[in-house]
């Protein structure tokens, strides 16, 4: 027998549709159960999943403490920026002492003004102009070239003839690099060196040297 038996028509229509409302219910509850069952091991919002003995919600201050992974990737990755000082690769990483070029090398003999080196060397640079004040002749030819043989900037040779020079003196004007070269030529020759004196003092730059009768050339003692 149905469960519809003696039941009039509207009572059946109606027990029909409370039926279809229950089923239609319970479906829906299935349905709203299974979902909620699958959401509860989803991720949360911060895009990771807690872990056990750590608190479920996020909070702000542990996500501003770490690091980003981009960061922390950009620092592993990028190399540190070379020295200024470092040398290329091949590059040598300093200039050896006597390489040309170099500030502060000693100088090189016979360069003007040029500290190390041979001093006395350096000296010899200088003009020198050599004078013949006595009878003898050839004696400035002479006497220029046993200067040039020892390196001295010989460039012109004549006669003076403006006055008696007592003795073969070279004359310098003071204050100038004239002065260490006279003295050397001096004592390289056994010979006076002297300032200028007013009858040269207008005469070209360099050493003049007057030599007269008792010229010997190169100093025995040297």
């Amino acid at each position: 027998m149905s469960v519809f038996s003696g039941m009039s028509r509207p009572m059946k229509a109606a027990g029909v549709a409370l039926i279809g409302v229950a089923i239609i219910a319970a479906v829906i509850g299935g349905i709203t159960a299974l979902g909620g069952g699958e959401g509860s091991n989803e991720a949360g919002p911060s895009g990771t999943s807690t872990q056990p003995g750590t608190s479920s919600a996020p909070s702000s201050g542990s996500s501003s403490t770490a690091p980003s992974s981009s960061s922390a990737s950009t620092g592993a990755s990028s190399p540190a920026p070379p020295s200024p000082s470092s040398p290329a690769p091949g590059q040598p990483t300093s200039a050896g002492p006597g390489q040309p070029g170099q500030p502060g090398q000693p100088g090189q003999p016979g360069q003007p003004g040029q500290p190390g080196g041979d001093q006395q060397a350096s000296n010899k640079w200088v003009t020198v102009r050599v004078f013949n004040n006595s009878t003898i002749k050839g004696l400035a030819d002479r006497a220029a070239d046993d200067f040039r043989g020892a390196g001295w900037n010989v460039n012109e040779v004549g006669n003076y003839s403006q006055g008696i020079i007592p003795t073969t003196t070279a004359y310098f004007r003071p204050g100038t690099d004239e002065e260490a070269a006279a003295k050397q030529l001096a004592q390289e020759f056994g010979i006076k060196a002297e300032p200028r004196f007013e009858g040269i003092q207008s005469a070209s730059p360099g050493v003049i040297v007057i030599v007269t009768k008792e010229y010997q050339g190169a100093h025995k003692g040297s």
